[in-house]
Order: C-alpha cells, then structure tokens, then sequence
C-alpha cells in the first residue's frame, strides 16, 4: 500500500454527501496513509494540526508549509484539511485549500497563515480562530487574531468580527507580545473561553456567546514549566487540561536537550481559567524542530495529532501532520496522559552501507555541548540544504580553545579504513571569530592510549559537501575526530559538524547500538 496522495476506491455516496458539505470549497481528495506521516510524498506539507469531531467524522485543520527546502522560514499562504471517520483505516479526505488569509479577513495581508483552530458554536456554526497579519497596523508586532464563520469545516468562511482583530497588541487590552497560535474550548455550560501566545507568553480570557467578544479579565499564565507556545485547550471528566510545547531545554531535561526542539507538556486546572499546575511531557522532541499538538476523544478513543518532519523532502519549515493514539491512567488523580510513542509508516529495511555511525554514542571534548546544538546531529543521518543549530554538534563560544574533538564509543570492536565529514561554518576559512572550517583535522582510535590513524589520505576541510578519508584499517571500539581550530594569536573560530560518517572495509546491515557504550579509556 502506498503512502500518498494516490486516489482509493472510496464509495461514491461519501463523496456526494462531502461535496454537498463544501459548494464553494475545493473537492477532496482521496488519500491513503499506510502510516505517519499522514500526508507522506512531499507534494503537500501539512503543519500546526487542530483536531475536531463532528459527528461521525474526525477533522484535522492544517497549515501548508510551502518553504523551499533550502529556506529556513515559515513560507505559509493558506490553511487546509484532512478528514476520516477511523483513524487507525489510514483513509482520509485531503481538501488543499479550505482558506487564505486575505480573502478571510479584509484587514489581513497575504500569508503566515500560522496555527489556528475550528470550533463547533452552540449555534450549529463552525468559528475558526486564526492569527494573522493586520495589513495596516501601528503595533510592534502586527500579529493579530481572527474569527471566522462558515457551516462546514471546509468552508467557505467569512469574517464574523468584519471590525478586525478580537485580539492584537491593542485590543481587548494592550500587550506586548506576539499574538498568534489561538486555542478555544466551548465549556458544558455553554461559556467560551480562548488561549492564545507564544515565545513563553500565555494569555487567557473568556469571551461571550456570540463567540468574538472578549468578556472578562484577562490573565496570564507562568506556572506551566517551559512553556514556549502552542497551547491546546480540552477538558475531561470535569478537569481541564492544556497541551503546549515545551523548551525547557538542558543535558538532563525531561523535555528537550536542545533549546531549538520542543517537547509536548500539558497542565492541568480545576477551572478553565486555571491556576493551572504542570503534569509532565507527553512527547518527546519530534523530527521537526517545532511541535505542535491538538488532541480531541474520537468514537470512545483518544488521538493526538501532531507534525513532523518525516514526509518525503521534510524539513523544519517542510512539516507534516501525524496521529497516533493518546491514553490515560485513570488511577490518580486528576488522571494522567501517558507518553505517547510516535509511530511511522512501514519502510523496508535499509540497505547495507558501510557507514556505521549509527551503532556509535557520540560525545564531544565539549561535553555537555551547548544547548543550542545537539551531539546526536553527528550520527543521525541527516543532511539538510540550510540546518539550524540543533542539526549540528558546535562548539562556539565567547572563546574558542585551539582544538577540539568528536568521539564515536562502540559497544563493541569495530574495523574502519575510511571516513566522511560534513562541516558547517558561517565564516571563511583562516577566520578566527564566528564559526569556521577547521585549519586541519585528523582521526585517532583507541588502543590502551590515542593513537593516529595509519596512512591518511584525504582529510579535506571544505563545506561545500561531504569531506572523505581514507586510512589503514583499524580495528577499535573508539575514534577520535580531532580538530585544529581556524585562527590566529590565541583566537580561534568555533567549530561545527553536520554529519560525521565512519565507514567499515565492506558494507553491512545497518544495527543501532546500546546508545550507552561507556568510555574506552574506563575499561579494564
């Protein structure tokens, strides 16, 4: 079974009763996911996901990253999305434009079509809240947040505050940040409350009937642990609960050990105005460096959706939308969301290779590495066109030393004769600020002391691609990379490595290592 947008034999009854649902909509498409990414090929990149139930039928409104895949921004002119009655079926309806900014909201400009969510009114009408760009604005930061009404998910939608933004830097009290990725929740009672913030700013506020107009103080929220952004807003069995990504970042962190990457946290509260009280990370850092997570109980189970990186061409402005599975211990109490293990689409097993990185616990002479890179970049096999700094081990600082290394520990000997090292630099070769190709490096391997490599050959220090090396076998259960930093008279350039391949005589099926292999020179 294939994983793309390739058409599947759905009845045509479903599609009729679809197409009477959108009159002005695009018409969906039949897709099938064998797995996550729901959307796999790369044709279309699906972010930001926001689940909702309606009847027998289970949405999931979407950005649309469009960002070239050498650039690193959020290139996004228009929402989509995707719908199904099971889940676990892999069958989904894809409709690729439900709306643009612009022809929403007169006030908004064209693009950064950036996270909003759909949500069912009392009124049998569906309200999307999206954050957008004020055309005309003098605010700091012209992020503003819209509603939209429309009697389909798919639309059409129309401005139900034609007035402009229900919340901005200016309205419905001034603030200073930036205002976008809204959540809304209407409770039993019929009352309607909205979330909304980003970059460790959380604000709350209750809004009236009609759906738009602010009701009620305003409150900010601090006591959810490393909140960065993406709120999500829920309740169950009487406690509310709000999901966000988390960035608490450190070499111990329950939630990320890179301040770029995010994890999924949630709080709970007894009200939905809180005071809220931090519960725990219910997902790891995913391939992306964002995450942004929506959950919602479909026929008796509960699904997270989530996005990733993981589509073909993926990135981190390239994302697509996953779901899997999301449960609860009702045993304490208020009850418990359980990690959530993120699942992939079936993929034949690699093909053998001769580089055996993969089977290595990398480490660095600058252990623990600064939070703004990441050490298992070294050996995760990925290259990416323009990488941020947690696709890279580095080793800047205010003051870099003359030389520094990257060490592969096997948890068991291995036999190597070549290598291939991807560098990454932001200044030229000789500078000694910034981050620079090395002057020289070279590779050593443990044998009851650091010893050279025998007969190298190669050892480039370009970042134009992959540098390769060649050298006499050496059989080892370490290996040293060991670099002369670029610089001069005590100043040195920081140092940076995408990738850092070791390569075995012969090819052979790729196995993962322990990840806990301990140092060479601790062992008897």
């Amino acid at each position: 079974m294939r994983n793309d947008l390739a058409p599947v034999a759905w009845s045509a009854g479903l599609a009729c009763a679809l197409a009477t649902l959108t009159p002005a909509a695009a018409q969906p498409v039949a897709v099938h996911a064998a797995g996550n990414p729901i959307l796999a090929d790369g044709r279309y990149y699906s972010t930001d996901p926001a689940p909702v139930v309606v009847g027998d039928t289970l949405w999931i409104l979407a950005g649309r990253d469009e960002a070239p895949a050498d650039v690193n921004d959020f290139i996004m002119d228009e929402w989509q999305a995707l719908s199904t009655r099971d889940p676990a079926s892999g069958d989904w309806l894809h409709y690729p434009a439900i709306a643009r900014p612009e022809a929403v909201f007169h006030w908004a400009e064209p693009g950064r079509a950036y996270a909003g969510q759909i949500v069912p009114g009392r009124d049998g009408k569906f309200y999307l809240y999206a954050p957008v760009l004020q055309a005309k604005s003098d605010a700091k930061d012209r992020f503003a947040i819209g509603v939209a009404v429309a009697d389909s998910p798919a639309g059409p939608w129309t401005d139900a505050h034609p007035a402009g933004p229900i919340v901005s830097q200016t309205r419905p009290v001034a603030n200073d940040i930036q205002n976008i990725d809204p959540t809304a929740i209407v409770d039993d009672d019929g009352r309607v409350y909205l979330y909304w913030g980003t970059f460790g700013q959380l604000r709350g506020i209750e809004l009236a009937a009609d759906m738009v107009t602010p009701k009620g103080p305003e409150v900010k929220v601090d006591s959810l642990d490393g909140f960065f952004e993406a709120p999500w807003l829920m309740k169950r069995k009487g406690v509310y609960y709000m999901l966000y990504a988390g960035n608490r970042a450190g070499p111990r962190s329950d939630c990320t050990p890179a301040v770029y990457h995010a994890c999924i946290a949630y709080g709970t509260a007894p009200s939905p105005l809180g005071p809220w009280t931090y519960r725990g990370v219910i997902l790891r850092p995913v391939s992306s460096t964002t995450s942004h997570a929506g959950a919602v109980e479909f026929k008796g189970q509960w699904w997270l959706a989530y996005h990733t990186a993981d589509a073909a061409g993926g990135g981190h402005f390239r994302r697509s939308v996953a779901i899997d599975r999301m449960d609860w211990d009702d045993s304490v109490s208020p009850p418990a969301i359980l990690p959530v293990t993120p699942t992939r689409h079936p993929a034949p097993p690699p093909a053998p290779t001769r580089n055996i990185a993969a089977m290595a616990t990398p480490t660095a002479s600058n252990a623990p590495v600064p939070v703004q890179y990441w050490i298992k970049a070294l050996n995760d096999g990925l290259v990416r066109d323009a990488p941020l700094p947690p696709d890279l081990w580095g080793s800047w600082t205010p003051h870099n030393p003359a030389s520094q290394w990257i060490e592969y520990r096997f948890d068991r000997p291995v036999t190597l004769n070549g290598a291939r090292i991807r560098f990454w630099a932001d200044q030229p070769a000789g500078a000694g600020v910034g981050v620079a190709p090395p002057k020289a490096w070279r590779m050593e391997y443990w044998d009851g002391g650091w010893k050279p490599v025998r007969a190298p050959k190669g050892f480039g220090t370009g970042v134009d691609g992959f540098q390769s090396a060649t050298f006499a076998a050496v059989t080892a259960r370490c290996v040293r990379a060991v670099f002369d930093a670029s610089g001069a008279q005590g100043t040195h350039a920081g140092l940076a490595v995408q990738e850092w391949e070791v390569l075995a005589p012969t090819a052979q099926a790729p196995r993962a290592g322990s990840g806990s292999a301990p140092a060479c020179d601790a062992q008897p």
